[in-house]
């Protein structure tokens, strides 16, 4: 696995160059071919398995939860993603962003 020297992203192979992942930085590297001999491609994961988790990302698609109430609109519904934000032996958190207008909340459990 290759990493981009400009922002830390993963790199992924485009013929004998390694791509940056991170759209924003469009970085490009040779391809370490000794490394790249030890390792396997897979195909990419689809966004029903993908978590986006920083601030601008869209949690539209992702599961949904019905039990929680906005507290910018009272809607009643808002997709979510769960992150371990604290040591192993404490709860993780639960991002929500509400469905109708967008609002971001967390919630410690």
């Amino acid at each position: 696995m290759q990493f981009c020297d400009s922002c830390g992203s993963m790199m992924v192979s485009d013929g004998d160059q390694m791509v940056c992942t991170n759209g924003d930085c469009g970085a490009t590297a040779e391809q370490d071919t000794a490394r790249a001999a030890q390792f396997r491609s897979t195909e990419l994961q689809s966004g029903d398995e993908l978590i986006e988790t920083e601030e601008g990302a869209e949690f539209e698609g992702k599961p949904t939860a019905e039990d929680v109430i906005c507290d910018d609109c009272g809607h009643g519904v808002a997709w979510y993603t769960i992150k371990q934000t604290g040591s192993a032996d404490e709860p993780p958190t639960r991002f929500f962003k509400c469905k109708a207008c967008g609002y971001r909340w967390r919630e410690y459990n």
